[in-house]
């Protein structure tokens, strides 16, 4: 039985446009897959089929060898958590209420803050994880601060801790780099290695981004699409020397 995300021979179509064409791939636990490619290759489409937003037309997704049509409300019931490509906070929270969001389905957490009924117990266990959490992506220090008073960065923190909150197996990140700073990606690069084994247990991590330099130093397998279609498959340095992601991605001739 194969661990992890298996996606095989996926393929979607909007009218005319085919928009993923046969892609397969594999994220086991404790391994970092990057998917690359520029503009309209496949990459928003690949992470909605995933998270569920887009049902393939042709192809099968399996998550621990068994079969998996996503639903993306359902997501943290299988164990799999996401972030987005901005930051996408619930604005009237705090930033440790945020994070506090993510170890239960939000419904939960909602109603309990609208006053139903729940130990004190329960409070503070969710609260010390999720002030654990915002303390190792280093936003400890904004645990009371609304979204809208936050630094990018730090809104970005939050975002990733509040989807750690869940305790993943399998954490999907949506252009993690996308608006940071040179020092702030160094950091994060940091924090996204050291995913794939915190706790003890293994999370595999499916990231799409376009900063290469990022996606080079973090994953240990990359993917290249173009066009909707994998063009290769490999070690990041693999990926970075084959000639058709040269011309590709990088607009090199090979």
């Amino acid at each position: 039985m194969d661990a992890g995300l298996t996606l095989d021979g996926v393929g979607v179509r909007f009218g005319g446009l085919v928009a993923l064409d046969d892609v397969s791939l594999r994220v086991p636990p404790g391994r970092i897959v990057g998917v690359i490619g520029p503009n309209g290759a496949g990459k928003t489409t690949l992470f909605n089929v995933v998270c569920g937003f887009v049902r393939p037309a042709a192809g099968s997704l399996a998550f621990d060898g068994k079969p998996m049509r996503p639903k993306a409300h359902r997501l943290h019931e299988r164990g799999i958590a996401r972030t987005l490509q901005g930051v996408g906070l619930f604005g009237g929270l705090t930033a440790l209420e945020n994070v506090m969001t993510g170890g239960r389905p939000r419904a939960g957490f909602v109603s309990a803050l609208l006053g139903a009924p729940r130990s004190d117990s329960d409070e503070r266990r969710l609260r010390n994880e999720a002030y654990a959490l915002l303390a190792e992506v280093g936003a400890a220090d904004y645990a009371h601060a609304l979204p809208a008073t936050l630094p990018y960065a730090i809104g970005k923190k939050v975002a990733l801790a509040r989807a750690l909150a869940a305790r993943p197996r399998l954490l999907l990140l949506d252009e993690p780099a996308g608006g940071l700073g040179a020092d702030d990606i160094a950091e994060l690069a940091g924090h996204v290695r050291g995913l794939s084994g915190r706790d003890g247990r293994p999370c595999g991590v499916l990231l799409v981004e376009h900063h290469m330099d990022f996606v080079m130093d973090v994953c240990d397998e990359v993917v290249a699409l173009d066009f909707g279609r994998v063009i290769a498959t490999g070690a990041p340095a693999e990926v970075r020397a084959d000639p058709a992601v040269a011309e590709a991605y990088l607009g090199v001739e090979p």
